[in-house]
């Protein structure tokens, strides 16, 4: 377990020695040990990683708080050197007291959290339908100054300005602008926005954010942004410090590499005795 003050000077040291924070999503033991071996600054376990190691296009899997805080015991058993992260679905029916469930993920390990999934990137007719409700983006908001209050270290998923300014009111550590599904892969999204539109949008919302309190950490996360030479552009365009990989780490990587491999070994021929 980590402290959020602690974590928040590990980040500090990352960017004063010029180096990029890297949050990678970690939904099992494997791809959390490498990644933590690989140098990535914390992990990130949300429920819609089963989806992609499932060999599916990103999909919020069941039980999305249930399944996320029984992924934290295989993670942990294998890393206890970053801070695990874990994704809330704050829009759960199921659990409408947010201080209880945050206790629930700091029970089984998690350092901190983030809101995901999030309602932001569902679409205005899905968002204003569960807002209706009270079950909406502002449950995020409220899941983040919860957060705050009990001093717990907090990355927040935005996908527009306005949604950037209230989660920086709400205390959010780090603002993450989600610009979108990862592209590239088997099962990425292929057409869609430039690096150069990624930039645009994630410069709109770090400025809003950055309105509200000066002290946000800003990284970047989705569309366009998939490859490390998209991050570069990214550090050298806005002021972005790091990035938070999902597809670009637990699922495009494998895809290559196990797919690389079985070429390989199919390409060996047999001797001529067989």
């Amino acid at each position: 377990m980590f402290e959020r003050t602690d974590i928040l000077s590990r980040l500090a040291g990352q960017v004063a020695e010029r180096k990029a924070i890297l949050a990678a999503a970690s939904s099992c033991g494997l791809v959390a040990k490498c990644a933590a071996l690989g140098g990535a600054d914390m992990l990130v376990v949300y429920s819609t990683g089963l989806s992609r190691l499932m060999g599916l296009p990103t999909s919020r899997i069941g039980d999305s708080n249930a399944r996320t805080l029984e992924l934290a015991a295989e993670i942990r058993n294998v890393v206890s050197s970053v801070p695990v992260i874990g994704g809330v679905e704050a829009w759960d029916p199921l659990r409408l007291d947010l201080d209880d469930l945050l206790d629930n993920f700091l029970a089984v390990g998690f350092s901190g959290v983030i809101n995901y999934p999030t309602i932001s990137t569902m679409g205005e007719k899905w968002r204003d339908r569960r807002g209706r409700v009270g079950l909406g983006f502002e449950r995020e908001l409220e899941m983040i100054a919860t957060a705050r209050k009990k001093n717990i270290f907090s990355l927040a998923y935005v996908a527009s300005p306005e949604d950037a300014k209230a989660m920086a009111s709400s205390g959010a550590d780090c603002i993450v602008p989600h610009v979108g599904a990862t592209r590239g892969g088997l099962v990425g999204h292929e057409e869609g926005q430039s690096i150069q539109e990624a930039i645009r949008r994630i410069n709109e919302i770090n400025a809003a954010a950055q309105a509200v309190r000066s002290d946000v950490i800003l990284l970047c996360h989705g569309g366009a942004v998939a490859e490390p030479q998209h991050t570069f552009e990214v550090y050298r365009s806005t002021e972005c410090v790091g990035f938070v990989g999902a597809s670009s780490i637990e699922r495009i990587p494998i895809e290559r590499s196990v797919k690389a491999a079985a070429e390989e070994f199919k390409a060996v021929p047999l001797p001529r005795h067989h």
